[in-house]
């Protein structure tokens, strides 16, 4: 495992459409890890790949204390909403106020390359939906802030 570096506001990279993964072999497993020890370091809840500098739809969330990596997730349903302030550790002291559905269902693959499918709430849910604007190359500073 190695800390990667985060890349901040101003790198290309954010702003680009990150690729699917279409095998989970050892070099994604070693990514994901990677990626697992930077955002813990950092005092993060969540990274996406491309703020380590890769283009692979890859991203780690918090849910609770327990790390969830999750490859290729898709958002397939939301649902109600919720106003809240987002960090990012790509866009450094600076919070924006942030309205994200309440409750979404994800479909992604997990560590082992199976499929999986499960609900998140609140938090977990924002946590979610921030990560994957990572990968279209969105970051908190696009989106509109609530009042």
């Amino acid at each position: 495992m190695a800390l990667r570096e985060i890349r901040i506001l101003g790198d290309d990279i954010l702003r680009k459409k990150s690729r699917i993964v279409k095998e989970v072999d050892e070099k994604v497993l070693e990514l994901i890890e990677d990626m697992k020890e930077t955002m813990i370091e950092n005092d993060g809840v969540g990274i996406a790949a491309p703020q380590v500098g890769i283009l692979k739809r890859i991203v780690i969330v918090m849910n609770g204390k327990e790390i969830v990596p999750l490859i290729n997730p898709v958002i397939v349903s939301q649902e109600g909403e919720e106003v809240d302030v987002e960090g990012c550790l790509s866009v450094k002291k600076q919070t924006v106020t942030i309205k994200r559905p309440s409750k979404i269902v994800v479909e992604a693959l997990n560590e082992k390359g199976e499929k999986i499918s499960f609900t998140a709430e609140h938090y977990y849910a924002r946590e979610i939906c921030h990560e994957v604007d990572h990968l279209d190359g969105i970051l908190i500073v696009d989106r509109e802030e609530c009042e």
